[in-house]
């Protein structure tokens, strides 16, 4: 008789695990997944934009000034004075390069 009580399930309990579920979902989704593609397309944006003679840098730490753009995704920069390296535009950071352009107009 004891046995019995513990097997009796609470009136909709399976559908309160399935709110719970769904809401830990939509939880994760707005405060994690949401986040992470706005700013994924903020940086695609970002690389697309960058034109010759922008400073960039890149995710490596290297510092350079754009001096020409290519067809297939890459770039190439000027890191000193007739110093010269073909980098992939998915490798300039997009934090780094805004931080160093708001450094260098409070100058």
């Amino acid at each position: 008789m004891m046995n019995s009580i513990f097997l009796e399930a609470a009136p909709n309990a399976g559908y309160m695990q399935l709110v719970l579920l769904g809401g830990m979902v939509v939880v994760m989704y707005f405060f994690m997944l949401r986040p992470q593609a706005q700013k994924a397309k903020k940086a695609k944006k970002f690389q697309e934009e960058i034109q010759k003679g922008d400073k960039i840098v890149t995710i490596a730490g290297i510092h350079g000034i754009v001096n020409k753009l290519n067809d297939d995704n890459t770039i190439q920069i000027e890191v000193s004075p007739g110093s010269f390296m073909k980098i992939e535009k998915s490798a300039i950071s997009m934090e780094w390069s805004d931080q160093l352009k708001k450094s260098a107009a409070a100058k």
